[in-house]
């Protein structure tokens, strides 16, 4: 009897365990019920895109922009560390009517962390740009669900002209993410106007700064605002009811645009000198000069005189199709919402506020006829919300098909996925030149080589120059024991690019008092830069079967082959 009561108590304890166990599986497998399958996906999809970026941020070259934007960050530092006696921030160039934000933080961060600055810059945009897809797919989520974000997320991610600049475009790439997470806000308040939540309008202030505190453009979030309010204004009471609407809901909205005030002036140190100074800076920027040229279908064109409708034919050709076609879809939805059975009310509104974020300031830069230059460049803050766009029409369609027949439904989901995996590979193939993605309209990046912006800021340059290391290493006697003998490298480019990537000591960035005396060059094909300079072509930088880079040897069209060093 003993033995046989002490035998029975393990196995009661395994049976009890075995039971716990299931119990606690269920209780998961509820847990993850309770979460849809896009969601989940969305979740996936990020983490993905963050450690797809931190394994390969060290592929992107340094900006032209970026030596001076983290120089500026020191220099705000330095201002308001010296108690503002340091007043030298509001004599660097025309930084000073830029906000510094993300230079200010890239410039403290680089203080604790052992990362390269530039390094440590690329990290900080490459995780803005990726939180400025999620807040895409946020938005989206919120007007038509999950399935249109996952959608929307998916095309932003696929979105050469978003991922390629995601690295080391660390003005507007931040700015772009800013706007976007203020227009999720935006879009919250408006809902619940006259009464906002108050972590919402604290929200978008934060972000509204934020935005102010890199691009003065980001006053456009201010007019959003006003539009808001009247978008959502109930125009079935009477006249008084109405105007108590807009009064109550502007009040609400104040201390958002105070907050907002206030992260714009600590991080843009010039606005704080004269009240009007952020519409100065407005102003002067539609008015900006600089003898930057600029390709549109193989003219070449001063920033001041590109033709009126210069950024929206670059959003046709460097935009994937199923982002401009789900666009148009959600934009037909919303004007016949007859076409899409349990259309609602308030979610046409939402999308109309959506596209305020992308027509308004595309019809201010055609209708004023303002500056342009490197393409889409300083317009990428329009893309999340064409995303968006795409998202709620795809999924739109999808709806339709879906109540006229599965098999229609699951073919149109086919083929939206090919054409998404499609952009994806694309750019895989492009890596890590992304940027330089362009859609079918132009005959992707073959049709586009020499007709249309490529490589502006020579981002090939790091490739290009390794070739060129690799050259003399096998042609000449070079290593790093050698010195004493020096080539000079002309450089269609930036002096700090090539120095933060150069490693052969005999090779120094053009220091010939003319260009042509330099016996190496290396030059993208971008306005034809590459036909400067004569040379025997020694390497190429290729993609998809287009160059964009060249490396050339000069040493035979010059007299001397070699200068000593100094």
């Amino acid at each position: 009897m003993t033995d046989t009561a002490t035998e029975a108590k393990p196995t009661a304890a395994r049976a009890g365990g075995i039971v716990e166990k299931a119990l606690r599986r269920s209780k998961a497998m509820r847990l993850i019920a309770r979460f849809d399958f896009y969601d989940i996906a969305i979740v996936v999809l990020i983490a993905a895109l963050a450690v797809i970026a931190l394994c390969t941020y060290k592929d992107y070259a340094i900006s032209n922009d970026e030596g001076v934007q983290h120089h500026y960050g020191e220099l705000i530092i330095a201002y308001y560390t010296s108690g503002l006696h340091d007043q030298s921030v509001f004599s660097f160039e025309n930084l000073y009517l830029y906000g510094g934000l993300f230079d200010i933080i890239a410039v403290a961060l680089s203080h604790l962390s052992p990362l390269d600055p530039y390094d440590l810059r690329h990290i900080l945009c490459a995780l803005t740009g990726i939180g400025g897809i999620g807040a895409t797919a946020a938005v989206a989520r919120l007007i038509a669900g999950p399935r249109a974000a996952l959608i929307a997320a998916i095309g932003l991610s696929v979105c050469g002209v978003w991922y390629g600049t995601m690295f080391n475009h660390t003005k507007d790439i931040p700015f772009a993410a800013a706007m976007m997470g203020a227009t999720l806000f935006l879009i919250r308040i408006a809902r619940r106007l006259p009464s906002p939540r108050a972590g919402d309008v604290a929200a978008f202030g934060l972000l509204t700064g934020a935005a102010l505190g890199m691009r003065v453009i980001g006053l456009l979030l201010v007019i959003y605002a006003g539009f808001a309010i009247v978008l959502y204004l109930p125009w079935c009471g009477h006249g008084r009811a109405r105007w108590r609407f807009v009064l109550d809901s502007s009040l609400r909205l104040l201390p958002a645009l105070l907050l907002a005030y206030v992260v714009m002036i600590l991080a843009w140190p010039w606005a704080a000198l004269a009240p009007f100074n952020p519409i100065r800076g407005l102003l002067e920027f539609s008015e900006f000069q600089y003898s930057i040229r600029t390709l549109l279908d193989g003219q070449v064109y001063e920033m001041a005189n590109v033709p009126r409708l210069y950024v929206p034919i670059y959003i046709l050709i460097r935009v994937p199709l199923p982002i401009l076609f789900g666009a148009a879809l959600a934009l037909t939805f919303a004007l016949l919402p007859r076409l899409v059975a349990g259309s609602k009310e308030p979610q046409r509104k939402d999308i109309a506020l959506v596209s305020l974020a992308v027509i308004f300031p595309l019809a201010c830069e055609v209708i004023g006829h303002g500056p342009a230059f490197t393409g889409l460049r300083h317009f990428l803050f329009v893309l999340p919300a064409l995303a968006i766009l795409a998202g709620i029409g795809i999924d739109s369609a999808l709806s339709i098909l879906a109540a006229r027949s599965r098999v229609l439904a699951s073919g149109g989901l086919a083929v939206v996925t090919t054409c998404l995996l499609w952009d994806a590979v694309t750019l895989a193939r492009l890596h890590p030149y992304e940027y330089l993605f362009y859609n079918p309209v132009v005959g992707g990046l073959a049709g586009a080589s020499r007709r249309y912006d490529l490589d502006y800021w020579f981002d090939s340059m790091p490739e290009a120059l390794n070739q060129l290391e690799a050259y003399l290493r096998r042609t000449a006697a070079v290593d790093a024991s050698w010195p004493v003998q020096v080539y000079s490298v002309a450089v269609c480019g930036e002096r700090l690019s090539f120095e933060k990537n150069v490693t052969l000591p005999q090779l120094r960035f053009d220091f010939k008092p003319q260009w042509n005396q330099s016996e190496f060059f290396i030059a993208p094909t971008h306005m034809n830069c590459d036909g400067d300079l004569d040379g025997k072509v020694i390497g190429t930088v290729e993609r998809l079967g287009v160059v964009i880079a060249y490396v050339k040897d000069r040493r035979a069209l010059i007299p001397s082959v070699a200068t000593a060093a100094r």
